[in-house]
């Protein structure tokens, strides 16, 4: 993800990775400031991969726009990532123009420092959480740590059923590589990558089943992630609920440490401004 100061735009690429970057002060605060607006031109890149081991792949890139008022917009599958953006100070322009991203009648969420919604816009739920990066973190080998596929999402999506880790959808695998551990042939733990910056990969969608908790499995998949993300030569972060005690304590073991709190709020338009622009 770049920013564009000259053309006042912010992208940010959710999958594939970006340039090698060692990630000093000025790419953390690139991070914070981004974040605050996941995204007004984005590019989802479809994994199209032979290889089996994280962090190498081939990717096709695809991209969606509309237009407003001249200027692009963009718009993630509903399936893929529940997620648009605006500027970290959004104006009421920017406001109206999200409706054609989030249409009445949808709801997407937004990750923000706190932005004030307006009334045209309606808050569902808001979730409080810390974004964390890897200042110490370091890539482990685990062998029993397998590539998980498209043909594998229906069990995904049972076990994020069960254990509740945050937004994984029919289509959020395309988005990263993801792994997991099978015991007796079944599914019972998972992490995977979701949001791409330039020189920075997120971690996200960890869980384990309930009935194999306590042995360590979430620690040695994201130590799997972690390798893999080295390989890029990028650094991890992840977002995690401030009330988790116990996975902020997890990964500050992992050397993850807190950068800063955000919040996420899931939003609806609740009225479509009679000045909106035609889209086409």
């Amino acid at each position: 993800m770049t920013l564009d100061a000259d053309k006042g735009a912010r992208s940010l690429a959710v999958a594939g990775s970006g340039s090698a970057n060692g990630g000093g002060v000025g790419t953390e605060s690139a991070i914070g400031r981004l974040l605050e607006c996941l995204l007004l031109k984005a590019r989802v890149l479809t994994r199209r991969s032979g290889s089996r081991q994280p962090g190498l792949r081939s990717s096709v890139e695809r991209a969606r726009t509309v237009r407003t008022d001249l200027r692009p917009r963009a718009s993630i599958s509903a399936d893929v990532v529940p997620f648009f953006g605006l500027p970290s100070a959004p104006s009421p322009e920017d406001w109206r123009c999200a409706i054609e991203v989030v249409p009445p009648g949808t709801y997407a969420a937004i990750v923000h420092g706190g932005t004030d919604v307006p009334r045209t816009w309606k808050t569902l739920q808001e979730f409080e959480v810390v974004q964390m990066i890897g200042g110490r973190v370091k890539g482990v080998d685990a062998p029993e740590a397998i590539p998980l596929r498209a043909h594998d999402v229906r069990e995904m999506l049972e076990l994020v059923r069960q254990t509740d880790p945050g937004p994984f959808l029919d289509r959020t695998i395309e988005l990263g590589d993801y792994v997991g551990i099978r015991y007796d042939s079944q599914l019972v733990a998972m992490a995977g990558e979701r949001l791409h910056l330039d020189g920075w990969t997120e971690i996200s969608a960890v869980c384990t089943a309930p009935t194999h908790r306590g042995q360590g499995m979430a620690s040695r998949l994201v130590g799997a992630l972690i390798a893999g993300i080295q390989h890029r030569s990028e650094r991890s972060f992840l977002h995690v609920l401030t009330t988790n005690d116990n996975a902020i304590r997890l990964y500050e073991e992992l050397g993850f440490r807190v950068r800063r709190p955000l919040t996420i709020s899931v939003l609806t338009p609740e009225l479509i401004p009679s000045r909106l622009p035609h889209p086409f």
